[in-house]
């Protein structure tokens, strides 16, 4: 099944997935090693990291979306993509809570001690399973592939499809006229 959403040639979510997942990771990292390492430096970044991956998380689940609503319906694709977005949003949503926690002007700026750091390694260790369960659907059940794909596939800035010929004007499908 190929994606609905693309840009060049190639699926809009996997692009965007890339970018939460680090920023929110390293966010985790940072306020892992800020407990040894007093650095407000550290927490700052971590701070504005899952800001960014909020933001970055929350546009690549707008693409992810789409592309399920085109998943046919009584599919194991389908519902593993079900607990794929369901598990994302969930995560989005504790480092949502964690970021707002962190705002609190009685502790130092934006320290992640405590509630926040833990709902950020939940969401952290969360994010393993679903990142395995958006590889399940790619890897395994091909949604996002484009059909035909091979190894000697032309490329997707080429016009052809992935058989080597030319692509169809989008809306129509060869033989039709």
């Amino acid at each position: 099944m190929e994606s609905r959403a693309k840009l060049a040639g190639h699926a809009i979510h996997p692009m965007l997935i890339v970018f939460p997942l680090g920023l929110l990771a390293t966010a985790v990292i940072f306020d892992i090693i800020f407990q040894f390492d007093d650095n407000a430096e550290l927490v700052t970044f971590s701070y504005w990291a899952i800001a960014a991956g909020i933001i970055g998380g929350l546009l690549a689940a707008l693409f992810g979306l789409w592309d399920w609503l085109h998943v046919p319906t009584g599919t194991r694709a389908k519902a593993i993509g079900l607990w794929h977005g369901g598990g994302n949003v969930v995560i989005v949503a504790l480092f949502i809570i964690a970021w707002l926690l962190r705002r609190d002007e009685t502790a130092p700026k934006y320290d992640p001690n405590g509630l926040p750091l833990v709902l950020e390694i939940i969401g952290v260790l969360m994010a393993l399973v679903t990142a395995w369960l958006g590889g399940e659907l790619v890897q395994r059940l091909g949604v996002g592939v484009d059909s035909g794909a091979n190894l000697n596939a032309p490329s997707s800035l080429s016009g052809q499809t992935t058989s080597g010929e030319p692509r169809a004007p989008r809306g129509k499908t060869r033989g039709t006229a």
